[in-house]
């Protein structure tokens, strides 16, 4: 008999050349397998809801693996596997039952990235390597009209990396949101799936319009246009999160 368990986990993506596991590279992923081995005396084999990039960080990436042993005492696990990942910036927040059939990844029904710009002149201190400090002051109002154009189902080519082996780069963006407390800006997307960096370039291209540099039309037109050449830089990994996977 077989049990199929989920965790969510949080991480800052620093240090790490992303989630999936990669030779000559540490990886997420393996120092969470590593843990998870050590803690149930088994090698396990873990299954992540998505990869994060280098550098991306996550307050709830969803992950399940299966084991022959029930796991009776969650509260004895957590310690257990957090105690493994002490060195390490990762944590395992918590853990449930799941059914046979269920697959972080194939039952995912959407996820939420969330992108954090911290908006000020002064130097980086508390939020270094967690934010993406961007000096000039950005037109918000712009931002909102801007992000807009990403809402619907749309074929992103634009907006991947040359190295996304995706087959198909029609996405639908289901919900997006710009919201401002004091110096931070938080930019939310939701879809069933992203692209390889997808989110950075779609943040890239709203810090453009921000400073005015381009107007929120300019959007538009570079989904029409499809090609990357047309798209801003992407924003650096660090202030991105992968916020929550939806079931």
């Amino acid at each position: 008999m077989k049990f199929n368990y989920q965790i969510i986990i949080e991480y800052l993506g620093r240090n790490f050349a992303g989630w999936q596991i990669q030779k000559n590279s540490k990886s997420i992923q393996e120092t969470i397998e590593k843990a998870l081995s050590k803690t149930l005396n088994k090698k396990t084999k873990l299954v992540g809801s998505g990869r994060t990039d280098a550098g991306v960080n996550a307050f709830g990436q969803s992950a399940n693996f299966q084991v022959k042993d029930e796991i009776k005492n969650f509260y004895k696990f957590l310690s257990t596997i957090n105690f493994f990942l002490s060195k390490h910036s990762i944590s395992v927040l918590s853990i449930k039952k799941r059914s046979l059939k269920f697959h972080a990844r194939h039952s995912a029904k959407k996820r939420q990235y969330e992108y954090i710009i911290l908006n000020r002149t002064a130097k980086l201190s508390i939020d270094d390597y967690r934010v993406w400090l961007v000096k000039k002051k950005l037109n918000l109002k712009k931002m909102k009209e801007g992000i807009s154009f990403f809402n619907g189902t749309h074929n992103f080519s634009a907006f991947r990396a040359s190295s996304c082996n995706a087959k198909n780069p029609t996405r639908s963006i289901c919900n997006t949101r710009i919201v401002k407390k004091k110096d931070k800006i938080f930019i939310k997307f939701e879809s069933k799936s992203f692209l390889q960096k997808q989110v950075r370039s779609m943040v890239g291209c709203l810090k453009y319009v921000g400073e005015n540099r381009w107007k929120p039309e300019k959007i538009k037109e570079v989904l029409k246009l499809k090609k990357r050449t047309y798209c801003a830089p992407p924003a650096p990994p660090e202030g991105l999160y992968l916020k929550k996977v939806f079931y």
